[in-house]
């Protein structure tokens, strides 16, 4: 992999994870069209954690007032220990699915382009129906919505299903309020990211990838490559992230759904 390769699939990472049109689908995608080999988890790890990064530095302020009220007690739970608790509630599907289910859903979808074609037209549709159906705004989260934005979550492992699009949405035909939303979602994909990161970081150390490597079965990715990744996708990211937010309170997603129905489409003819 080149750094000018690095520096594409960076930025397509970054915009991707928190735009809602699925960054696993369009990586897939562009490693397809630039025919380059990622080093196997090495790359994946590198820029899921710049996209990590770029979550906590754009909604900083939020994480804070979070930890600010976590650990004060007035009798009963506060604003920010509610808040925190449906983290923890929307963490649950995808805790389980992550560490007994993943390593056989990634064996049976991954590098399936139709899997993707097919996940990128389920993502317009559920963005689309957040464009025609409206219901009554809630105010707050509740624990029950928390977990089913959760298990959306769950789902979008597939590769080309958003993990943006498809928490976001879900939790609009809930009727959750636009404005803290956006939030919720981006704020809940932390922890499970940087999980994902520490278990395929395990991997890397397992006798099996052991192996791979001293066999040279392995593509070995230059050190400017990953650094180049890790910035472009941190930089990207924080863009994405703050423009997404800004999108979701205007509940502009139907373009969204058009794309990705454009670019499911497209996927069959590649």
């Amino acid at each position: 992999m080149s750094w000018i390769e690095a520096l594409i699939l960076g930025i397509v990472q970054g915009l991707t994870e928190y735009l809602p049109v699925s960054s696993s689908g369009h990586l897939q995608i562009g490693q397809h069209l630039l025919e380059v080999e990622t080093g196997g988890l090495t790359f994946g790890i590198v820029v899921h954690v710049a996209t990590v990064l770029s979550t906590i530095v754009i909604l900083w302020k939020e994480i804070a007032w979070i930890f600010k009220g976590l650990f004060k007690w007035e009798g009963k739970l506060n604003m920010e220990q509610k808040y925190a608790l449906n983290i923890i509630i929307s963490m649950i599907p995808i805790g389980i699915v992550g560490l007994f289910f993943k390593d056989y859903i990634d064996a049976i979808f991954e590098g399936s382009l139709k899997v993707v074609g097919v996940c990128l037209l389920v993502t317009a549709t559920l963005l689309a129906l957040t464009h025609f159906y409206k219901p009554r705004e809630r105010e707050h989260i509740s624990p029950l919505h928390a977990f089913i934005i959760g298990v959306a979550q769950c789902i979008a492992v597939l590769p080309g299903l958003s993990r943006s699009g498809s928490t976001i949405a879900t939790g609009l035909l809930l009727g959750n309020g636009k404005k803290s939303l956006a939030q919720f979602s981006f704020l809940m994909v932390i922890p499970p990211i940087l999980g994902e990161a520490l278990i395929d970081f395990k991997h890397l150390f397992a006798p099996s990838a052991a192996y791979i490597v001293e066999h040279g079965e392995a593509t070995q990715i230059p050190s400017i490559a990953l650094i180049v990744g890790f910035l472009a996708a941190f930089i990207s990211g924080c863009v994405a992230c703050k423009w997404m937010i800004s999108i979701v309170k205007q509940c502009k997603l139907i373009y969204f759904a058009i794309y990705c129905a454009i670019v499911g489409t497209l996927v069959f003819f590649i």
